[in-house]
Order: C-alpha cells, then structure tokens, then sequence
C-alpha cells in the first residue's frame, strides 16, 4: 500500500537523529516527510511554520464562533451599563 507524501523533501529517521537541525533546514521553511520503512512516519516542521499553523486553527475555530452566533438576538446596551 502507497502513502501520501505531503512535503516536498523528505528523510530518513537515521539522518533526522544524525543531523536534526541540517534535516529541518533542508525544508527551506517548509515541512520535512520523515520516512520510516518508505512510509511517513511524522513530518518535521520549522517552529516559525508550526506558529502559522497555530494561528490558522485558531482563527477557523473563531471563524466557526462568530458564524454560529449571526443569528442570535441583538441585544441593546447602553454605554452607562458597560
């Protein structure tokens, strides 16, 4: 059975424990497929790209918030009661 691949670069487990920094930065910023037995077993991420992707989750999930409330009732305040 084939796996997806989704990362343009990939490597061994065995250059990963060799050289870890060298391995992240072979990405160019982007994930790295680290393949054990010629399968993905995780991918390796730069923090500054882990951050982005962070922020996108927490923006969708804010995202899905906002959307589930547009059909609540208005509610009226008055600026002495804030």
């Amino acid at each position: 059975m084939t796996s997806a691949i989704y990362a343009d670069r990939s490597a061994s487990i065995s250059e990963l424990k060799k050289n870890p920094t060298a391995t992240v930065k072979s990405g160019d910023g982007r994930p790295v497929a680290i393949m054990n037995h010629s399968k993905p077993a995780f991918y390796c991420v730069p923090a500054s790209l882990y951050e982005k992707m962070l922020e996108i989750i927490e923006d969708r999930q804010l995202a899905r918030v906002v959307r589930s409330r547009l059909d609540e009732e208005d509610i009226e305040v008055s600026w002495e009661d804030l």
